[in-house]
């Protein structure tokens, strides 16, 4: 060989290349050419005989075998044919018949080894999954041991013995072809299977490798066909269940093809490169490394070509013409698909991270930036203790600009996920099982509640059957669908979960309204976080948000107050923490814990007692928790209670119960009549409290050795000067008493409820909470516009109904149950005409037939024909409702028939020509004060007397609405912006407007402490239970009962009324008195608990003169101590159910009012003689027939 034509390595000697003979390295220790020839055929050769033999075999079978089978068919013929012909052969042709059947019924050992390699490729068994994933991390190695081997020659002499790499790409093929003969086993097409891509693949990788081994040398080949392999990449991510869904797969899909293809067509540039041409006796090579080629086909695929690398072979630009059309458009499809896959991947796909030590919960439903911001306000509100709770929103739809943002603001207690509660892994990835609790909100303004309500039980039941023991808070919109939450076995009240309804809750807030009107109002802002804003100007804004920074908060009372009854330690809370104890929570034996509001004395506090308070945050609520009788007692701030280290005996707990004895029966200890009583009570006496849930509390007289005057003078050490100077005579004046005018009918043996108690008269349901009567056909209470004209309505309650055939119903029997409550006797009950469409008020009548005092007048709450026919200027409230305020997509014009309803009847004139029928200010008069006896009623001698309402605006009126900003247009005279806060305004203020809205705070306050969802519940409703759902699901309908014992024991509870001040017992107070004073004297005289004023809007102006000031009246709670009243006042109440007024009906007490002073209207307090008496109780029938509520003859009275 010529000498320029050589070239060394210089670390080689001995191994020399030659570019044009010695084509490759060669040693003398590895036993190779040593003339450097190329072998790269024999590998190739070895390849494409394995395929093409294989082929042809595989094609050869299939002729033989359908040459086989179309003799066979001949002979099969030719045999039917001669059985045809010799029918004595027909016996032998059955019996070959059934030996050829059970032949063919056999499975053959083929068929046994063909399934056995089917399920082990098939992935379907542990063993199958475990295989697939090994033959394809195999094959990842053998591309990596290419990667590695593309550094070196294309071919070169290699020794088997030393070339560790070698050895492992030798065991990785035999691996291969085991797996091979697998899957030619299973294949039931041989020659689809041979010519399937893995097939392909290895047949030009394995027998390469045998060949290699044979011959000594390395040729690196088509080994880069084993990237053809990351196509599979997905299914075995699938197989591992790392990829679930159709995105991910898709993407990886994509992205496996893509990269597949890359490197194996940069391998095929590697391979002609780096080999040149054949006919050009491989002179035109260049040396390009394996990652040169990567780049260079990604440059070329997207069109870049920078020009610094390509292709010299003739091979190489062959296939560059050609890949550049099907790169090209793989590149212009797959690469922005997988962008776009990228780039959709969901933002908040995530999972949650739980916190130790922080609890977190799941909100979901109807996500939406009002709803959640509405939520967050109140859930993470200062007011609160610190809210150690993370809040994690799970929503199908990721968060608009302004959510995200709203979420960002709150990062470090807020996270949001993507994704539905209806599917397991998303509940999942929220860790729902290791939540606090879930609550779900609901669309308000929904156009069909049902199906609202429909996709919320749906969730219920996704979250429940995936954990049931979560406890879960929902939002319901209509009642009757409430019942389907009862059929979730997992559902259960008693350990946390509920249903806030709130079709129940706004008309039950609204029904309270029209008994005492502006309740609504104060219930509203009680359970909703309102932060104090402090005005300087002496005006009605002042006084009215002092009352709203108020909220309600519930915490155990200290054991110094065990053994007391409620009124005393109401009294001392309020004088003393500065605190209102409104109802506690109390355990029995008997039954379980209930929630009782204002109990009276018959109720004595146990250790561990919940309390509910109205107070200004939390931190002021811990003093009743903290307050010590030996530690605190001297202490006039109440800020300086805090928690002690003392510890108080029990024996002192033995001493305030009998002491709290003492001091309900005014007598000293020796003289102490109900310790005895307590001791030694008769069985009826026990047997009928123990049916009322309220455990005696037997006390020993030998156990207690403190007088009746240390505990007076404990309790006057709690009262301020100016207390003790206007109440010091209360309890020795005849009025004054606090046993004189609370009779506790259970208590007495002959009690009317138990000697009046008529058996076969049902006047109550079966659970004794409501009023009841027999149903009516909606035909017997329908009146005409001339029927309702003459029938002399006064004191009643208009409800005014738009709606028709297509609305949603809204639920009116929530609106009459709280009016129909068993704790108002008959002549109590207002009675209720609707104004609407017939159409829509036959479909509510189903639920409304059985309570008593119901009329309809078919019209329209528009026409004043209709309004003036029902006497709406006599009634004690107007309620304006709509069944079709969701119809509408604008939201300002979802309320305008509500609005203009509203702006009619105030624009209404009216004549003064009933003068039989005027108004006073009189709230009530307090159970036990009867106006015919001078002898105990200061209220004799004079009723202040006021002219009959003479326009519309003085008529109460209560509207519903469902679009908060649309509160500006009820009242012209305010001066409201339209972004003003509802609770702001000046109609929600005056409790002339409600709207749903303010019910959403109920979420985060059921959630802290569910006894508050109880606690509103029983106010607003009027008592409804769980065991009255109960019922109302199985029937939809109210059951009557006979009277029990039990059932008109229900009877005796709270009822929510007004006080007047201007006349009366109180009217000393109404002149520049002290509220506080009242609040005591209510207290300890009638177990009436005042906790607010409803006030006249401007009488801070001029408390003297009542002529100029605006009738309009605003909501103040829980004021202060100190606070100065006036004479026009109106106290919200909670008062005892009154037994006497069911045996006299001497004193016609309305718990309500519908205008006070100037030219407002109220309900009269009406003195009836014996005479009346006995023709009202003949005539009751008469009237319930004519629908007649007060009849003229109660008129002249």
């Amino acid at each position: 060989m010529p000498k320029g034509k050589h070239s060394y390595y210089p670390d080689s000697p001995s191994i020399r290349i030659s570019k044009m003979d010695v084509i490759i390295p060669f040693s003398p220790d590895v036993p190779c050419d040593s003339n450097g020839q190329r072998m790269w055929w024999a590998f190739l050769a070895s390849s494409m005989v394995t395929f093409f033999g294989g082929l042809f075999i595989i094609l050869l079978w299939r002729t033989l075998k359908y040459l086989w089978t179309v003799c066979c068919h001949c002979n099969t013929k030719k045999k039917n044919a001669q059985r045809v012909h010799n029918p004595t052969s027909h016996g032998d042709g059955i019996k070959h018949t059934k030996e050829t059947v059970a032949a063919l019924s056999e499975v053959g050992w083929m068929t046994s080894v063909k399934d056995w390699a089917g399920v082990m490729i098939s992935a379907q068994t542990l063993t199958g999954r475990v295989l697939v994933v090994l033959v394809f991390a195999l094959s990842i190695g053998a591309l990596v041991i290419y990667f590695i081997d593309s550094s070196d020659p294309i071919e070169s002499c290699q020794n088997f013995y030393k070339d560790f790499t070698l050895q492992i790409d030798m065991a990785f093929n035999v691996f291969f072809l085991l797996y091979f003969g697998l899957r030619f086993i299973a294949a039931n097409d041989k020659l689809w299977f041979w010519l399937e891509v893995n097939s392909v693949v290895d047949f030009f990788t394995v027998p390469p490798v045998f060949v290699s081994v044979y011959l000594n040398r390395s040729w690196l080949g088509l080994r880069f066909l084993r990237a053809l392999r990351l196509i599979q990449f997905s299914e075995i991510l699938q197989f591992l269940n790392i990829l679930k869904t159709s995105n991910s797969i898709k993407l990886v899909n994509l992205c496996s093809i893509f990269i597949s293809t890359w490197l194996t067509a940069a391998g095929f540039i590697h391979l002609v490169e780096n080999s040149g041409d054949p006919w050009e006796n491989f002179q035109n090579s260049q040396a390009l490394s394996y990652w040169e080629c990567v780049y260079l086909l990604m440059v070329t695929m997207s069109t870049v070509g920078y020009g610094d690398v390509y292709a010299k072979t003739t091979l190489g630009r062959l296939f560059m013409v050609f890949f550049i059309l099907g790169g090209l458009a793989m590149f212009a499809s797959y690469v922005p698909e997988i962008i776009e896959l990228i780039g959709n991947r969901k933002k908040y796909g995530g999972s949650y991270s739980a916190v130790n030590g922080r609890k977190h919960i799941v909100v979901c439903g109807h996500i939406t930036l009002e709803s959640v911001s509405n939520f967050l306000k109140d859930f993470l509100h200062k007011d609160r203790d610190d809210v150690n709770v993370e809040i994690v929103f799970l929503h199908n739809i990721s968060p608009n600009l302004e959510l995200e943002a709203l979420f960002k603001r709150h990062f470090t207690q807020v996270e949001f996920y993507q994704g539905s509660v209806l599917n397991p892994h998303d509940l999942a990835r929220v860790k729902i099982e290791s939540a606090d609790a879930c609550l779900i909100l609901a669309n308000k303004y929904c156009a069909d509640p049902d199906a609202e309500d429909a996709s919320n039980i749906m969730r219920v039941i996704s979250i429940k059957n995936y954990h049931p023991k979560i406890r879960i808070i929902t939002q319901m919109l209509q009642y009757h669908n409430k019942a389907h939450l009862l059929n979730i076995p997992s559902w259960n009240w008693k350990e946390g979960d509920d249903a806030i309804c709130l079709a129940e809750l706004k008309l039950g807030f609204i029904a309270q309204s029209c008994l005492a009107q502006g309740l609504s109002t104060m219930l509203a802002n009680l359970f909703s976080m309102r932060s104090f804003i402090k005005i300087e100007e002496d005006t009605w804004q002042k006084y009215y948000l002092e009352g709203v920074a108020n909220e309600m908060y519930t915490e155990y009372l200290s054991s110094a107050f065990v053994g007391l009854s409620f009124p005393t330690i109401c009294e001392l809370c309020y004088v003393k923490l500065k605190l209102l104890l409104i109802a506690i929570e109390y355990k029995s034996d008997i039954r379980e814990s209930s929630t009782l509001i204002n109990p009276g004395n018959h109720v004595k506090m146990q250790e561990g007692t919940l309390g509910f308070f109205i107070a200004s945050d939390a931190k002021e609520v811990k003093r009743a928790l903290f307050y010590c009788k030996a530690c605190h007692d001297d202490i006039t701030d109440p800020k300086r209670i805090k928690k002690c280290g003392c510890k108080r005996s029990k024996m002192s707990v033995y001493k305030r119960m009998m002491l709290a004895c003492c001091f309900d029966c005014g007598h000293s200890e020796c003289d102490c009549s109900c310790m005895s009583a307590n001791v030694h009570h008769d069985s009826s006496t026990k047997d009928t409290l123990q049916q009322r849930g309220f455990p005696l509390s037997p006390v020993s007289l030998n156990d207690f050795s403190t007088t009746l005057s240390a505990f007076e003078e404990e309790q006057h050490s709690t009262l301020s000067p100016k207390k003790k100077q206007r109440n010091g005579n209360t309890r020795n004046s005849p009025n004054g008493s606090p046993k004189m005018m609370r009779h506790d009918p259970l208590l007495m043996p002959g009690n009317e409820q138990i000697e009046n108690m008529d058996m076969n008269v049902k006047k109550y349901d079966s659970t004794g909470m409501f009023h009841w009567c027999q149903s009516k056909d909606i035909e017997k209470v329908i009146l005409t516009r001339s029927e309702a004209a003459m029938t002399v309505l006064s004191g009643h309650v208009v409800v005014c109904i738009f709606g028709d055939a297509k609305s949603a119903l809204v639920g009116l029997r929530n609106l009459v149950m709280p009016l129909r409550a068993s704790n108002f006797h008959y002549h109590e009950l207002k009675p209720i005409v609707f104004v609407g469409s017939l159409e829509y008020l036959k479909r509510e009548w189903e639920t409304l037939h059985n309570f008593p005092k119901v009329s309809i007048l078919p019209g329209t709450p528009l026409s004043r024909a209709d309004l003036r026919a029902v006497n709406i200027n006599l009634c004690d409230m107007c309620v304006i409702l709509s069944a079709n305020q969701n119809n509408i997509d604008d939201a300002s014009l979802q309320d305008k028939e509500c609005i203009l309803a509203s702006l009619n009847i105030k624009s209404m004139q009216f004549d003064d020509s009933i003068g039989v029928l005027q108004a006073n200010s009189q709230g009530f008069t307090p159970p036990g004060m009867d106006r015919s006896s001078p002898e105990n009623s200061p209220l004799h001698g004079g009723l202040v007397r006021q002219a009959s309402i003479t326009t519309g605006a003085n008529i109460p009126i209560i509207t519903e609405l469902v679009n908060d900003s649309n509160v500006q247009f009820l009242d012209q005279d305010d001066d409201d912006d339209p972004d003003t806060e509802l609770y702001l305004t000046q109609p929600f203020a005056c409790g002339t407007a409600f709207a749903v809205s303010v019910l959403d705070s109920l979420m985060s306050a059921t959630y802290f402490n569910d006894n508050i969802l109880t606690l509103i519940r029983t106010l607003v409703t009027g008592g409804a239970t769980p065991e009255l759902e109960g019922l109302l699901a199985e029937e939809n309908a109210l059951r009557g009962g006979y009277s029990t014992p039990q059932t008109l024991a229900n009877r005796d509870r709270c009822r929510v009324a007004q006080l007047a001040l201007y006349d009366g017992p109180f009217a000393d107070l109404g002149d520049g008195g002290c509220y506080g004073d009242l609040f005591c004297k209510a207290l300890k005289t009638y177990n009436m608990l005042c906790f607010g004023i409803y006030r006249l809007r401007d009488a801070h102006l001029n408390t003297q003169s009542h002529t100029s000031q605006c009738t309009k009246r605003y909501v103040i709670t829980n004021p202060p101590y100190g606070f100065e009243l006036v004479p026009s006042d109106l106290i919200f109440c909670l008062m005892q159910f009154d037994h006497n007024a069911g045996q006299s009906r001497a004193s016609l007490s309305h718990s309500s009012h519908s205008s006070h002073s100037s030219s407002k209207k109220s309900s009269s307090v009406h003195s009836l003689t014996a005479t009346n008496r006995t023709n009202r109780a003949k005539n009751r029938d008469s009237r319930d027939k004519q629908k007649i509520s007060l009849t003229v003859t109660e008129v002249a009275e």
